[in-house]
């Protein structure tokens, strides 16, 4: 299936890791211009001269810019940037996230950590969509798609700041959809339910032999990755202020005995 996302220009925070990673692998793979968005500079410049070194389609471009996404300076300078070296945004990814405490009780969390899981995993977030918006409105094309979890939907114990979070994101991808209809501009996220990246794996203990041996399903980078260039493609036009759910059918199923 094409998808029309070739000369389209997409900025992806998060970029140098994770799903983020596989999503600036796939855009790439489809002959858009990717613009990196990261805190890690090694990381993030790493990513950007592998992509550079042949994993672009003739015509398409990689940038990588330094950013932390929590301050609105940073991101105010990262979004000017990419849309000045590529003449505009189309399509806006935001992939930065983290977990926080985890397996934590809640009188054992800190305000700092919950303020910082919330501010990382929301107001990041927030200010991708308040810098791009302006130039995803000149876009034919005026996509976002925000990472968000399963966690939106059901809670874990021991995970309170980033189910708070997640379910933020939910909320926020419904807002922006609505207030941005009128300039053209799609909103969606995505909510997967446990990925084998590397931040998963320190979270959890695993490396990917112990996690093929879970009983429960884990999905690729590269799975979620899929699922955001079709909510960012063209072929989606018509879905707006929705979330793609992944997570192989747990949220539908009852905890009651049948």
């Amino acid at each position: 299936m094409e998808l029309g996302l070739a000369g389209k220009v997409v900025i992806i925070t998060g970029a140098a890791s994770g799903i983020g990673r596989a999503c600036a692998r796939a855009f790439a793979a489809e002959g858009a211009s990717v613009a990196l968005i990261d805190v890690d500079n090694d990381a993030g410049s790493s990513l950007q001269r592998e992509l550079a070194g042949g994993e672009l389609e003739a015509g398409a471009s990689c940038m990588f810019v330094r950013a932390d996404i929590t301050d609105p300076t940073h991101m105010e300078f990262a979004v000017q940037s990419v849309a000045h070296a590529f003449g505009g945004i189309d399509i806006a990814v935001g992939c930065a996230g983290i977990s926080g405490p985890v397996g934590v009780a809640l009188q054992e969390v800190g305000v700092a950590e919950f303020e910082r899981v919330m501010s990382v995993n929301v107001t990041g977030q927030f200010l991708l969509a308040q810098q791009c918006a302006p130039f995803l409105k000149l876009s034919n094309v005026g996509a976002m798609v925000l990472l968000a979890s399963d966690s939106s939907f059901v809670a874990a114990p021991g995970m309170v700041p980033y189910n708070a979070s997640k379910g933020a994101v939910l909320q926020l991808t419904r807002a922006l959809s609505v207030e941005l209809e009128p300039d053209g501009i799609r909103v969606n996220c995505v909510c997967p339910s446990v990925v084998d990246t590397p931040m998963a794996r320190a979270d959890l203990g695993h490396t990917s032999e112990t996690f093929a041996a879970q009983k429960y399903p884990v999905q690729t980078a590269e799975q979620v990755a899929n699922h955001v260039l079709y909510l960012a493609s063209p072929v989606s036009a018509p879905v707006n202020g929705t979330s793609l759910v992944s997570d192989y059918g747990y949220l539908a199923q009852s905890s009651f005995p049948a």
